[in-house]
């Protein structure tokens, strides 16, 4: 077996035990000023990183097998943001042809 499979096949079982709900507790809601500011950090941190890797893949000839893993999920975030822009649009013009 691969390394890298054991390695994700174990990361896979630690998300899981971090994600089960605790017994008896509540869910607990969030701020959506706190989520949103949660998203924008993690879209940040995403593009830095794929950033990061792609300098370093040009200048030191790292890994491309992490170069194409962080340029894929760049782009994801970069998706991700751009339709939550256009639902954002959307909502506004909706907001704006409404009788008053």
């Amino acid at each position: 077996m691969d390394i890298r499979s054991a390695l994700a096949a174990n990361g896979y079982g630690l998300a899981q035990e971090v994600t089960r709900p605790a017994p008896g507790r509540a869910p607990v809601q969030n701020d959506p000023g706190e989520a949103f500011s949660e998203a924008i950090r993690n879209f940040t941190e995403t593009v830095r990183n794929g950033e990061q890797t792609a300098h370093a893949a040009l200048t030191t000839g790292a890994d491309p097998h992490s170069l194409v893993t962080a340029l894929a999920q760049t782009e994801l975030a970069v998706q991700t943001a751009v339709t939550v822009r256009d639902r954002v649009v959307e909502a506004y013009q909706e907001i704006l042809r409404m009788p008053v």
